[in-house]
C-alpha cells in the first residue's frame, strides 16, 4: 500500500492552524489541539499505509474533528478555521469509508 499522501496532509494542515491560532492570538488549547489532533492523525496516516491498512484510527478522529469543528462553526457562523476544518474533516471522512471499506469490520464484512 502506498503512503496516505491525503492523510499526511491532512494531519499536517491540522497541526498548521494549531500553530496559526496559537500565534495569531497567543491560543494555548488551540496550539494544543492542533498539535494533538495533528500527531493523532498523522499516525492514523501511518497505520493507513500499512498493508493491510488500518484506517480505524485516522477515521475516527476525522468524526471526532468533524463534530466538535462542526458545532463550533455553527455557534459562531465564521467559516474560517471552524468551518474549513470541518469540511476537510468530513471529506477524509468520505474519503476513507469509500476506500478502505473492506478493512472496516462494520461496514465491509459480508461472510
Amino acid at each position: 500500500m502506498p503512503a496516505d499522501i491525503w492523510g499526511f496532509a491532512y494531519a499536517a494542515t491540522v497541526a498548521a492552524g494549531g500553530v496559526l491560532g496559537y500565534a495569531k492570538a497567543g491560543s494555548v488549547p488551540s496550539l494544543a489541539a492542533g498539535l494533538t489532533f495533528g500527531a493523532i492523525l498523522g499516525y492514523g496516516a501511518f497505520l493507513t499505509s500499512q498493508e493491510p491498512p488500518r484506517p480505524l484510527l485516522q477515521l475516527g478522529t476525522s468524526l471526532v474533528l468533524a463534530g466538535m469543528m462542526g458545532a463550533r462553526w455553527s455557534r459562531s457562523g465564521k467559516f474560517m478555521p471552524p468551518g474549513v476544518i470541518c469540511v476537510l474533516s468530513c471529506a477524509m471522512l468520505a474519503r476513507g469509508l469509500m476506500m478502505h471499506n473492506r478493512y472496516l469490520p462494520l461496514i465491509g464484512k459480508s461472510d
